[in-house]
């Protein structure tokens, strides 16, 4: 398998930031769909507009590892490089992903896709839980073993919940971020309170907040009510879109046969949005997307991913997952159209009916 070279393996996160290098028209080349980059909040990180989030790869391992079937090597391999072929830029994993295991997983497939850590990115993301700030410096050399070489452009608090404040938390990422140890620092599941904390603790180092990750889609705007998005849009900070598709929902297929309901594993079990009454109430939505994918030449998840980002300009990237190397095309092909601004404003509209509030 193609591995790259020594330097390549070792290259540190400054060594990577003096070396960064896109196309000159912000797109990705080389062999690759073209699809224009842009900037990912107070950094200078020039990202596709979708990444691959990576817990599927956690294989069956860890806490979480379990809610996915898990995929062998050449599956993950194939995903990945579909995803790269595709224009994705990025990938976003975590330390609770499988404890490590995705990050390996991740790291191996793409050296086997010959994959350059100065144009490949990383996002990883520390697990608080149970845990105090002081654990952020005690745990970064593992992350990075298990990423076998890559540097950690993009390092995110998982969850607010540790024992320490978002400030001690912040301060400990600038440290590291300051040693080259990663690039720059993101946070996930933030209220808009904690993001200004970790922004202005930041800002106190001469850095700055890169991102928040939270879930976000056409039947999750819980975002744009509580002052997330607003305050992302204020200080500059990029929203990262976890669970694009509501867990699949909104690709229609539950809604033209329910029968498949029966076959849901996992969280997906429990929530209304399966049940008989939750597809009667997205029915319109989902009919709407069907239309628009007939004009489009699309599938209804890609209008859905389309509109999640180019609904609030540039501020919000998304990541949907892949457990097959077909659900990696999906993916890409969402980049390859955009929606006009009456179809997403429609689309908000009409979602705005049946959306968690």
């Amino acid at each position: 398998m193609a591995q790259p070279e020594h330097d390549e393996q070792s290259i540190t996160a400054t060594d990577k930031e003096n070396s960064f290098r896109v196309g000159a028209a912000g797109v990705v080349k080389d062999g690759a769909q073209q699809v224009k980059l842009r900037r990912m909040g107070n950094s200078d990180l020039e990202l596709s507009p979708l990444g691959l989030g990576c817990w599927q790869f956690s294989k069956g391992s860890g806490m979480v590892g379990k809610f996915w079937p898990v995929l062998n090597d050449a599956d993950i391999a194939s995903i990945v490089r579909t995803s790269l072929a595709g224009g994705i830029n990025w990938f976003d994993t975590a330390e609770v992903y499988g404890g490590g295991r995705s990050e390996e997983a991740l790291a191996d497939a793409l050296h086997a896709a010959g994959a350059s850590p100065r144009e490949t990115y990383i996002a990883t993301k520390w697990w608080p839980i149970m845990r105090t700030a002081g654990s952020i410096p005690r745990t970064i050399d593992e992350r990075l073993r298990r990423l076998k070489g890559w540097p950690i452009d993009l390092y995110q608090v998982h969850q607010p919940y540790s024992f320490s404040s978002a400030t001690a938390e912040m301060n400990e990422m600038a440290k590291l971020a300051k040693a080259g140890r990663i690039r720059h620092i993101g946070v996930s599941n933030f209220s808009a309170a904690k993001m200004r904390e970790a922004d202005k603790a930041l800002r106190a180092h001469g850095l700055r907040l890169t991102s928040n990750q939270v879930k976000y889609n056409l039947l999750d705007r819980r975002i744009e009510r509580n002052g997330i998005l607003d305050t992302a849009k204020e200080l500059g900070v990029s929203i990262i879109a976890y669970s694009p598709l509501e867990q699949g929902l909104l690709s229609g297929k539950f809604h033209k046969n329910p029968a498949l309901v029966k076959g849901i594993t996992g969280p997906r079990k429990f929530s209304g949005g399966f049940k008989p009454a939750g597809l009667q109430r997205t029915q319109p939505l989902i009919n709407r997307l069907d239309e628009l994918a007939v004009k489009y030449g699309a599938s209804p998840s890609q209008v859905a991913l389309n509109w999640l980002i180019h609904a609030n300009g540039e501020t919000v990237f998304a990541i949907p997952g892949a457990s097959k190397p077909h659900h990696a095309e999906e993916n890409v092909r969402a980049m390859t159209f955009a929606l006009g601004s009456d179809e997403l404003r429609e689309l908000a509209e009409l979602s705005a009916l049946c959306a968690k509030r």
